[in-house]
C-alpha cells in the first residue's frame, strides 16, 4: 500500500495533457531501451551459464570425466569475459538512472535505491568468487574449488532478484508514505516483496535458464553440424539442452499463471497486451494485428479466447483501455508494440517448447546418438530464438507500464532530465558498448582459436594449461 499524506496521482493525470512532452524524453527513453536491451542479454550468463559450468564441474569430479572437466574450465573463461562485459554495461545503467531520470531518484530514491543497494552487495560477492574460482584451477583441491564456485551462482541469482524487485516495485509500488509527493517513510519488506515481485522474479529466473541453456546448446550443435561428433561436443550439447528442456515447460506454465496475475494486479498493462480498446466480456484473443484509431486491424481473432484464459469463462470481464483516464492512456503505437511483443514472446516460447519435445523424443528413441541435421539446425538457432523471447518479454514489462515510471505515482515525463542535450550522451553510451562488444568478441574468438588448436596459452583470467582429470578418492 502507498500512504498519501497530501495530493495523489489524480493531480498528475490532470496536468499530463497541459503541456507537450519534454524535449529530452525521446533520447532518454531510446538510450534506456538500448542499454537495458544490451545488458539484459548478459544477465542469463551470470545467473544460469555459471550453473551449467558447475554441473559440468560436478559431473567431472563425481565421475572422473575429463571431457566434462574441460567444458567446466573453458566455460569458466567465457563466464569471466561475459562478467566483465556485464560489469561495464551494468555500471553505465547505474549512472543512467541519475543522469536520465533525476525525477525518479529525487522523489523515490529512498525506496527505489534499496534493492539496488542490495544488488551492489551481490555484485561484489559475485566478482570476488568469480576471481577465486578462476584463479583456483589447479591451485585448490578439486572439491574445495568446486564449492568456491557455488557462491558465483547464488550471487548472480541474488543480484537478479534485487533488480527485479526494483522493477516490479515500479509496476506495483507500495511500502512508502508520501507527503507533498515525497517519500517520508519506507517499509523495506513491502518494497522488496511487492505484489508483482514473485511472479516477475520466477519469470526472469526461468528465462535466464532458458536463454543460457539453449544458447550454449546452439554453439555445440553448430560444431556438430561442422562434423565434430566427439564426446566433448556431445556432452556440450546434451548438458545445456537437458537444462533448457526442463526450464521451458516450467516457463510456459508460469507464463500462464503470470498472465492472470497481470490481469488482476496490472489491468492497464493487460489491456495493452490484449490491445483491447473497450471494457467487455467474451473478449477474443487476437493474434498479431495493430491498434489503429482505437480498433485492432490485421489480427487473427480467436472467439472468447482472452476471457477464457483470464478467468476460465467466456463471461470474464476484461477492463479495456477505455478504463484508463484519457490523459494517462498509452497511444495506439505503444499498445501495438506491447501487444506484438507479447505475441512474439509467447510464440518463441512455444517454439522452444517444441524443440524440447523433439529432444525428449530423440532421447527416448536413440539417446540422441546420431542427431539429424535438421535437429541440429533447429538447436543451433534456438539461442537466438530464446534471446528474442527474452527481449520481447522486457518490452512488455517496460513499455506496458507507460506513461508511468512508477505506476500511479510518477509519470515518465516528470522523471526525465529536462536540461542539456541527451543525444550526445546516447552516442557516447553506444560508443562504449560497441567498444566493449568488440573487445568481448575478440577475446572469445581468441579463446576459440586456442581451443581449436588443442591447448590454451596464458590468459589474465585462467590457468596456462587445461586441468587434468580428477577422480574422487
Amino acid at each position: 500500500m502507498v500512504t498519501m499524506a497530501a495530493h495523489g496521482p489524480v493531480s498528475q493525470i490532470a496536468v499530463l495533457a497541459a503541456a507537450g512532452a519534454p524535449s529530452q524524453l525521446l533520447p532518454a527513453r531510446e538510450q534506456m531501451a538500448f542499454t537495458l536491451g544490451f545488458h539484459i542479454v548478459l544477465v542469463p550468463f551470470g545467473v544460469a551459464f555459471t550453473f551449467l559450468m558447475m554441473i559440468a564441474n560436478y559431473r567431472a569430479l563425481r565421475h572422473g570425466d575429463a571431457d566434462s572437466l574441460l567444458l567446466a574450465q573453458r566455460w569458466s573463461k567465457v563466464a569471466a569475459v561475459l562478467f566483465a562485459v556485464g560489469a561495464v554495461s551494468g555500471t553505465v545503467l547505474s549512472f543512467e538512472m541519475g543522469l536520465l531520470w533525476p525525477g525518479l531518484m529525487e522523489r523515490f530514491g529512498a525506496a527505489y535505491g534499496i534493492p539496488f543497494a542490495i544488488e551492489g552487495i551481490f555484485f561484489f560477492l559475485e566478482a570476488i568468487f568469480v576471481a577465486i574460482y578462476i584463479y583456483g584451477w589447479k591451485r585448490l583441491s578439486p572439491w574445495l574449488h568446486f564449492w568456491s564456485g557455488l557462491p558465483v551462482v547464488l550471487s548472480g541469482i541474488g543480484g537478479t532478484l534485487s533488480v527485479v524487485a526494483a522493477n516490479s516495485w515500479m509496476n506495483t509500488p507500495g511500502g512508502v508514505t508520501l507527503r507533498d509527493g515525497r517519500v517520508v517513510d519506507v517499509d523495506v519488506a513491502k518494497i522488496l516483496f511487492n505484489r508483482a515481485f514473485w511472479y516477475e522474479a520466477l519469470h526472469m529466473l526461468l528465462a535466464a535458464y532458458v536463454v543460457a541453456a539453449f544458447t550454449v546448446a546452439g554453439v555445440y550443435a553448430a560444431g556438430m553440424l561442422r562434423g565434430r561428433h566427439d564426446r566433448y561436443h556431445r556432452i556440450g550439447l546434451l548438458l545445456p539442452l537437458t537444462v533448457g528442456s526442463i526450464a521451458i515447460p516450467l516457463q510456459i506454465l508460469m507464463g500462464d499463471v503470470i498472465a492472470r496475475k497481470v490481469f488482476d494486479i496490472e489491468p492497464a498493462k493487460f489491456a495493452a497486451i490484449e490491445a483491447l480498446p473497450d471494457t467487455s466480456t467474451h473478449v477474443p484473443e487476437i493474434l498479431g494485428g495493430v491498434l489503429i484509431d482505437g480498433k485492432v486491424r490485421y489480427g487473427i481473432s480467436i472467439p472468447n479466447g482472452a476471457s477464457l484464459l483470464s478467468g476460465f469463462s467466456p463471461s470474464t470481464r476484461i477492463r479495456g483501455l477505455d478504463a484508463i483516464p484519457a490523459a494517462a492512456r498509452p497511444p495506439d503505437r505503444l499498445v501495438s508494440i506491447v501487444h506484438l511483443a507479447f505475441d512474439v514472446m509467447v510464440g518463441t516460447g512455444f517454439a522452444l517448447l517444441g524443440l524440447a519435445g523433439w529432444f525428449a523424443w530423440c532421447w527416448w528413441r536413440s539417446r540422441l546418438r546420431n542427431p539429424s541435421r535438421w535437429f541440429l539446425r533447429a538447436t543451433a538457432i534456438s539461442g537466438l530464438i530464446a534471446v528474442l523471447s527474452l527481449e520481447s518479454g522486457w518490452v512488455v514489462t517496460e513499455v506496458g507500464r507507460q506513461p508511468w515510471t512508477v505506476v500511479g505515482l510518477l509519470l515518465t515525463r516528470d522523471a526525465v532530465q529536462t536540461s542539456g542535450n541527451l543525444w550526445p550522451l546516447f552516442a557516447g553510451a553506444a560508443t562504449v558498448y560497441a567498444g566493449v562488444s568488440a573487445g568481448a568478441v575478440f577475446a572469445l574468438r581468441a579463446l576459440r582459436r586456442r581451443w581449436a588448436a588443442g591447448s590454451d596459452l596464458a590468459t589474465p583470467y585462467g590457468p596456462e594449461d587445461e586441468p587434468e582429470p580428477v577422480s574422487v578418492a
